[in-house]
């Protein structure tokens, strides 16, 4: 079974409303753009698809100058070498970091079809359901965020990771303000969006230590791992590294040895699809650290049923009124998929539906 084909579907996305951002002077929300779904075809007629959220135009680019020439004609199982394929080009392109996913997840979602499982199954599931915590987005005051965290626990969320204001001292009293209103048995969790240089980082530290947060993610961009060094020996606060930084398990495997790490991020998006995410976890559990999936993606649930080093399912929250996402049960739950492969968004399947 050989690759015949990969064609590059591209779907228009209309600007999120309202829109929302991760700290000041962050955006979070994306304007309307152009996304895209990448499609791998084999001599048998097996087809895999894996969605790009971004720039469909970019990805269509880079996958008829450089990955249609080199991939067509391999051996579509064969997925360990089309990685390493993939680094070898990255080399001198220098890809987008989530190039690797998008192909990686398109690959994986062949063979869960050609086989007939969810994909979590071919990777071994370890649980049936997970917890999910709500990631909020940036809101305006501290009164406004105690709001939208009493309506995410009614929702039926156990835990909650605020994304601020990236002023180390405002976010710091939201951060003990949110822990006085919800009382001790909540879990919460903070993250930076590499909002921080050293000195900003270790403040806040302090004050999530004292308030008794499970992480502290990404406070400073990721480029300096002896910078996380110098935190994770300053303050208390677990730190939770390797979100957006390139390399893949590779560089994760530096911020471990630094001893900075308690949790590591792990994705299909930005650590090089699902064998690269998996690398990650199993990397991080040789430490008996936590590997935790990022973002909410149809990627993400399989890699939560398939990592047991993961403690929760991230899922936004964007609005007030808060509003649960349908993959979320009111248990604050999310289930393990029984669909063949990975399925798209639901939204790309209403545009195709619109389009035939």
């Amino acid at each position: 079974m050989h690759i015949a084909s990969l064609d590059v579907e591209l779907i228009p996305r209309p600007a999120v409303t309202p829109p929302f951002s991760w700290r000041r002077g962050l955006r979070g929300s994306a304007p309307a753009r152009t996304t895209a779904v990448l499609r791998i075809t084999t001599d048998e007629g097996h087809v895999g698809e894996a969605y790009h959220e971004w720039s469909g135009p970019m990805l269509a680019d880079i996958v008829e100058r450089i990955l249609e020439p080199e991939l067509v004609g391999e051996r579509a199982d064969r997925r360990e070498w089309l990685w390493h394929r993939l680094w070898e080009l990255d080399r001198t392109e220098e890809f987008p970091i989530w190039v690797f996913g998008v192909v990686d997840v398109a690959l994986w979602d062949l063979e869960g079809k050609i086989f007939g499982v969810p994909v979590h199954r071919l990777l071994g599931t370890y649980r049936e359901s997970i917890p999910a915590y709500a990631s909020t987005t940036t809101f305006a005051s501290v009164e406004e965020y105690l709001e939208v965290a009493d309506q995410c626990l009614e929702l039926g969320f156990p835990a909650i990771k605020l994304h601020a204001w990236g002023d180390a001292r405002a976010d710091a009293d939201l951060c003990q303000r949110l822990r006085a209103h919800v009382g001790p048995d909540v879990d919460l969790m903070y993250d930076g969006s590499a909002g921080f240089d050293l000195p900003s980082a270790v403040y806040l530290g302090d004050a999530l230590a004292e308030a008794g947060y499970r992480w502290y993610e990404e406070p400073m961009r990721e480029f300096s791992i002896t910078a996380y060094r110098w935190l994770a020996e300053r303050v208390e606060v677990p730190l939770l590294v390797g979100e957006t930084s390139d390399g893949s398990h590779l560089n994760t495997a530096d911020f471990i040895a630094s001893g900075c790490a308690t949790y590591v991020r792990t994705s299909a998006n930005h650590r090089g699809g699902i064998t690269g995410a998996m690398r990650i976890a199993h990397l991080a559990d040789s430490y008996r650290l936590r590997a935790e999936v990022h973002g909410p993606t149809e990627p993400a649930v399989h890699l939560c049923m398939a990592v047991p080093n993961c403690t929760y399912y991230e899922s936004l929250v964007t609005s007030n009124p808060a509003v649960r996402e349908p993959r979320v049960g009111p248990d604050g739950l999310v289930r393990a998929p029984a669909t063949p492969g990975i399925a798209l968004p639901a939204f790309v399947q209403e545009f195709r539906a619109a389009a035939r």
